[in-house]
């Protein structure tokens, strides 16, 4: 392989392995924080009208908060909140997520459009994240390697 090809390609398959782990240890560790932190409530699953909502595998959760959620400045006023939960997901949606169902979720009270599903509901994410996790560091690993080999 040449030089400047290895450099280059090793180049980006580390950088590309560096920010995936990143990503991975941010959002593992948001979904931690907003469990452990959170309020816990019910949402329900709603309908959608949307074409390109109902491909989504995250099913759009509808839930009310409280007039003292949404940190300095709120108005008060209690209110609908409308997102689509963090975190894994799987490729189709499952029979659990129809529209009417209810779910345990968490929210951030400063936020309350950052919603996970509760530990029982979100399935086997820990099992992804560490598929995530271990395709981060094979591209670190195999792009680390390429510019050494290339360097030296």
């Amino acid at each position: 392989m040449d030089t400047t090809t290895a450099m280059v390609g090793g180049s980006v398959l580390a950088l590309f392995g560096g920010v995936l782990l990143l990503w991975c240890a941010a959002e593992v560790s948001l979904r931690l924080r907003v469990r452990r932190r959170g309020v816990s409530a019910v949402a329900t699953v709603m309908a959608e009208d949307d074409v390109h909502g109902q491909l989504d595998s995250a099913p759009l959760l509808s839930f009310s908060v409280p007039p003292s959620v949404g940190g300095p400045g709120a108005c008060g006023i209690a209110g609908l909140v409308i997102a689509r939960p963090r975190g894994h997901t799987p490729l189709r949606r499952p029979d659990r997520f129809a529209p009417g169902a209810s779910v345990r979720i968490f929210y951030d009270p400063q936020r309350p459009g950052r919603v996970v599903l509760a530990a029982g509901e979100a399935g086997r994410s820990a099992v992804v994240d560490l598929l995530w996790s271990a395709l981060g560091v094979g591209c670190l690993a195999v792009g680390t390697g390429l510019v050494a080999a290339a360097g030296g």
